[in-house]
């Protein structure tokens, strides 16, 4: 570790941080962060990324096919607009380069620590100082941002045998290009997102894919184009109509909550939508009985695509729905028995996105693991904070995901409520800010009452956005504008607050690298 540790200077021997802010993840939230506290003038931050390269999500997952469901006008950084992208849904490999971008414009690079994994942070209460492990050294920060994003661990399926099988296996997170397809028969366990947008990829190029669909989803149309030179051209001479392109976006989007969350009934109108998609791509009526969902849709995540159901009338294409009764060493065994051998074998089985923290990770007062304080459910005060974790941010956090817009939208308004918390721990020379017990629990069991009669809860199926208790600890119920209100201000209030010692200020280090 190579920093100037100040000396102890403070009544009871507190020493200065080693960072004031540690950062961890390089994705939208962590750069997202990390950018709006060099527009305040802040610099005494670190950013601590465990793969070699930035981009989290938008990194680890590279599959064939990889893009944002998003527009990409609305899933970007609204004070960094992007004039430059080739279609209304970006590939990944746009979205990479437009972080990659952000990190130059904004002088990001000399705070970042690539190859550094945090692999335990630990809080003194005695200090108000978290103490972590990131790539094999140990420093200190005041306060911690986490932007470990829900989407980065991969989640296998529990099948037994998986061990077994002795061909090449890969999660479509962890994508093997070495692993050449051509001529193999294939396995793709899995008809989620990331399934949907590399099975038609990879179907052209094998001898026979079969793909297992545990529960058919609900599939729209994408309306996605190319954006031409001209209208790049236009957006870079007169920003405003790229604005007012991200307005119109926002509020169309917007407008499905009537659906999801206001009147569930609402959805019959897209439901209808989504049969005649189904209708007029899949003509075979034995197989599109199979593709049809038993259960209302926006119960699952609504995926959107133009390729994927003609893919799957394919000659070399086989839907299987009995399920995978166990994996052997040269294939699978179906749910009624037969066997089905095969050379590759890819899970497109999702992410742990209800576990947000590995145990192991997270210590907070009384060295409480924060996984232990979830005991009975992921859950946190305004997707944000943790009792028992005081100047500890989960960016992404509980019930702020969206099965609407943009994720993007959330995190610059837990960015400003993040803001908020520091400005008031550096003004009022605190040691710590604690939310406190009963404002996580009232907010929750509102929040848990609002989602109680929402498309997720009721639609009658079994998602991902439900814990293994089935609740809903993953998704914001409502209007994104009313999360940005509810996040506008830092309440303090709600909030434990320890002075420091003899109520002097806590001296920054000076960062020598």
């Amino acid at each position: 570790m190579c920093a100037a540790i100040a000396e102890e200077i403070l009544d009871g021997g507190a020493a200065a941080p080693d960072h004031e802010i540690a950062i961890i993840g390089t994705g939208f939230a962590g750069l997202g962060m990390a950018v709006r506290l060099k527009q305040q003038g802040r610099d005494d931050f670190v950013i601590f990324e465990r793969e070699p390269e930035i981009g989290g999500t938008w990194y680890l997952n590279h599959y064939p096919g990889c893009a944002c469901d998003v527009p990409s006008h609305l899933y970007s950084f609204s004070f960094e607009p992007n004039p430059d992208w080739t279609r209304l849904f970006a590939p990944q490999p746009e979205i990479r380069a437009y972080l990659e971008r952000c990190v130059d414009k904004y002088g990001l690079r000399d705070h970042i620590r690539l190859d550094s994994e945090v692999s335990e942070a630990r809080f003194d209460e005695d200090t108000g100082l978290w103490h972590l492990r990131a790539g094999g050294r140990s420093v200190t920060a005041r306060s911690v941002v986490a932007g470990l994003g829900p989407l980065t661990r991969p989640a296998y399926p529990d099948i037994p045998g998986i061990e077994r099988f002795r061909g090449e296996t890969f999660h479509s997170q962890q994508w093997d290009h070495d692993c050449d397809l051509a001529g193999k028969r294939v396995a793709v366990i899995g008809t989620g997102a990331s399934a949907i947008q590399f099975v038609p990829q990879i179907a052209p190029d094998v001898q026979r894919l079969h793909l297992f669909q545990r529960t058919p989803p609900w599939i729209m149309p994408k309306p996605d184009h190319p954006i031409g030179r001209r209208m790049r051209k236009r957006f870079r001479r007169r920003p405003g109509r790229q604005r007012f392109l991200r307005r119109f976006i926002y509020w169309f989007l917007e407008a499905r909550v009537l659906g999801f969350v206001v009147s569930p009934r609402l959805m019959k109108l897209m439901e209808h939508q989504a049969r005649r998609h189904l209708r007029r791509q899949v003509p075979d009526p034995v197989l599109r009985e199979k593709l049809t969902p038993d259960y209302t849709l926006g119960c699952k995540r609504v995926l959107i695509s133009e390729d994927y159901y003609p893919t799957l009338s394919r000659e070399n294409v086989d839907l299987e729905t009995e399920g995978v009764r166990e994996i052997t060493e040269t294939g699978l065994v179906t749910g009624d028995g037969r066997e089905i051998e095969v050379d590759v074998m890819i899970f497109g089985t999702g992410f742990q996105a209800t576990e947000p923290v590995p145990r192991g990770m997270i210590f907070g007062r009384g060295g409480r693991d924060i996984v232990d304080a979830w005991a009975d459910g992921v859950e946190a005060y305004k997707g944000t904070t943790v009792s028992g974790y005081p100047n500890f941010y989960l960016m992404t956090g509980p019930n702020t995901g969206l099965g609407h817009s943009s994720m993007v939208f959330m995190i610059e308004s837990q960015i400003e409520y993040v803001l908020g918390a520091l400005r008031t721990l550096r003004r009022r020379d605190l040691k710590f800010l604690d939310v406190r017990p009963e404002a996580q629990r009232e907010y929750n069991e509102w929040l848990q009452a609002r989602l109680a009669g929402t498309i997720w809860n009721t639609g009658g199926c079994r998602s991902w956005y439900l814990d293994a208790n089935g609740k809903n600890v993953t998704l914001w119920p409502g209007f994104t504008w009313q999360f940005r209100l509810m996040t506008r201000r830092f309440d303090a209030a709600r909030y434990e607050r320890a002075p420091l010692t003899a109520g002097r200020a806590m001296p920054v280090a000076t960062n020598a690298g």
